[in-house]
């Protein structure tokens, strides 16, 4: 690879002139067009009667309906990119306030295909669903329709999308607002510096106890200051959608979640089950890492903490440099595809002030690129997180020649592509530590995922589930969100932890993202999902790099169970895979307690 490795994407190459492109705003025009052509075309389809007459009305609906939606994510990626890179950037903003305007007209295109989905005949339905052309899309087409049946007529739902754009959407976009006014004072060599919400988030992983208590009290503090906003948004996102889930006759909170992943409740709880069973280890874990820490306790601040002095710092281009050594040894594709992403600036991860926090990848399918955004530190746990990043742009790479419909696979099954690629980089490197004492603290950071995946998020889960059902009875307070926040924690790390996180629903973007609803479970199903392949990627070495790119291929086009089923052999709503993997987890604590005995 080249050095140094540049830091910053390049975003000209798709519209040049950034937020003030005119190349964008002409291709914003032609999306405008292209959808109001889609709409034309689904407003005189007449209801068939043969396989052949549906074939012949729906081709060139579905032809527009794929090259419209390619479109559409093109656009939203590149504003999301403006948006990410300077948070100052206003017009930004204002663009992507644009798209998702397009977007409510898109998904009301998308509500008309579906009612003239529901209403073929069966029989009919099913040849169609047989022809040739349409064989690689059957399954999302036939999702479609099988959902349509569960929604309210067409009008209202197309109705739903567009108010959605300023009152759904907008409460999101509301707490991105409230987000790139967050700062924290931090001084460090003798200067008083106003950290952003990313920055602060990587300060916390200090070695220094004291750092890391002084940044958490402020932190806390100041989304105690922002709380009342952070509440009105996510007390407002939710009211939307249970009045919709309502609207629909849609008991279950969980049904949008799943559905929208692709998978069974029984699946769900399978998950959650193997890991309640298997938190022992982990709080055992948890007590040793505050033994170590000289604390009789572990507080909120000391969970993801490093472990002696091990740490190892990586400039850029040696994290980058030992991604692609530990990918080429599994899978010489997908170091040739990161050896591309480095080069050819697909990467944002320089750090400075203004950027937002957190880590995406995200695709340009006109381009057939991605383009990652993440604040880089140079610490083992940025390198994982630019290995996960990594992942997920190959899940898209090895897509790209398949129909636009069956790209759209779900999060959990997407997570699982980003996590197995941070898994192949952690593991080598623990493997190749140089002395007992950075082996013991890659290993450490390690666990600290296992944590994260098992219990920080479990957390989230059981919070969000919890507000949901009190939401029902009406607005829940910043008090009470609060206390349903440590509730959960204590729950979810079984009262191991001195002190908790209260206002953590405040401060997590995740919460407030409105394009998937319960946006946590997938990351614990793609983690566990993604150990079990990498278990099985050891045992069946080189020959598994071209069953691993079927499988990623298949996510846009079947359920979780019976992707698993097909690909592994594996039934995921019984608790065995699970706790397989679960296993290999737990190998690494063994191995963690045994160093520290």
């Amino acid at each position: 690879m080249q050095h140094p490795l540049p830091q910053t994407w390049n975003l000209e190459r798709f519209f040049p002139g950034g937020s003030r492109s005119a190349e964008f705003a002409g291709f914003m025009e032609g999306l405008h067009s292209d959808i109001s052509m889609l709409v034309n075309l689904l407003g005189d389809l007449p209801v068939p009667d043969s396989a052949e007459a549906v074939q012949a009305s729906l081709m060139p609906v579905l032809d527009l309906l794929q090259s419209s939606g390619k479109k559409l994510r093109e656009a939203d990626s590149f504003t999301a990119c403006l948006s990410a890179e300077n948070q100052a950037d206003k017009q930004a903003v204002i663009l992507s306030g644009q798209v998702r305007s397009m977007g409510a007209a898109y998904a009301s295109a998308l509500t008309r295909l579906d009612d003239y989905l529901t209403r073929i005949e069966d029989g009919i339905w099913n040849v169609f669903l047989d022809q040739p052309p349409i064989q690689a899309i059957a399954y999302p087409l036939e999702e479609r329709r099988a959902l349509a049946a569960e929604k309210l007529p067409p009008e209202q739902e197309a109705l739903i999308n567009e108010l959605a754009v300023d009152g759904y959407h907008g409460w999101g976009e509301l707490y991105n607002t409230t987000v790139s006014k967050f700062r924290v004072p931090f001084e460090e060599k003798g200067a008083v510096m106003e950290l952003t919400a990313g920055q602060a988030a990587n300060k916390m992983h200090s070695p220094d106890r004291t750092v890391r208590e002084t940044l958490f009290r402020r932190w806390e503090s100041k989304w105690g200051e922002h709380a009342e906003y952070c509440a009105d948004a996510l007390n407002h996102l939710a009211g939307f959608r249970l009045k919709l889930y309502e609207r629909r006759g849609w008991q279950e909170i969980h049904k949008e979640p799943l559905a929208v992943n692709r998978m069974s409740k029984e699946t769900l709880d399978a998950m959650w089950g193997v890991i309640e069973r298997s938190k022992d280890i982990f709080v055992q874990y948890l007590e040793r890492k505050a033994k170590l820490l000289g604390v009789e306790k572990l507080s909120w601040f000391d969970v993801e903490a490093p472990v002696g002095r091990g740490s190892k710092h990586y400039s850029y281009d040696e994290g980058a440099a030992l991604i692609v050594e530990q990918f080429r040894r599994f899978s010489p594709k997908l170091a040739d595809f990161a050896v591309k992403a480095f080069e050819n600036q697909w990467i944002e991860a320089e750090d400075r002030p203004g950027k937002r926090p957190g880590g995406f990848c995200t695709s340009f399918p006109i381009a057939e690129e991605t383009r990652i955004f993440m604040t880089y530190a140079g610490t083992a746990s940025n390198v994982s997180t630019l290995a996960h990043e990594l992942g997920h742009g190959y899940h898209q790479h090895v897509m790209n020649d398949l129909p636009a419909l069956a790209q759209e696979y779900a999060m959990n099954v997407a997570e699982t592509a980003s996590t197995f690629a941070e898994m192949v980089v952690s593991d080598a490197a623990v493997k190749g530590a140089a002395t007992e004492e950075e082996r013991l603290t890659l290993l450490e950071d390690k666990i600290q995922r296992s944590v994260a995946f098992y219990m920080n998020i479990h957390a989230r889960f059981l919070f969000e589930t919890a507000f949901y059902e009190e939401r029902r009875a009406g607005l829940v307070s910043v008090e009470r969100l609060n206390e349903l926040m440590v509730k959960a924690q204590r729950q979810a790390f079984r009262d191991a932890l001195d002190e908790y996180h209260p206002h953590f629903w405040a401060s997590k973007l995740h919460f407030y993202i409105t394009e998937v609803p319960f946006y946590n479970f997938p990351y614990t199903f793609g983690y566990l999902f993604s150990t079990g392949l990498y278990a099985e990627a050891l045992q069946r070495g080189a020959a598994f790099e071209e069953q691993y790119i079927a499988l990623l291929r298949d996510t846009g086009r079947m359920t979780v169970e019976a992707l698993a089923e097909k690909h592994l052999g594996v039934d995921l709503r019984k608790p065995d895979f699970w706790q397989q993997a679960m296993d290999v987890t737990v190998k690494d604590v063994e191995e963690f307690l045994r160093l520290t005995e």
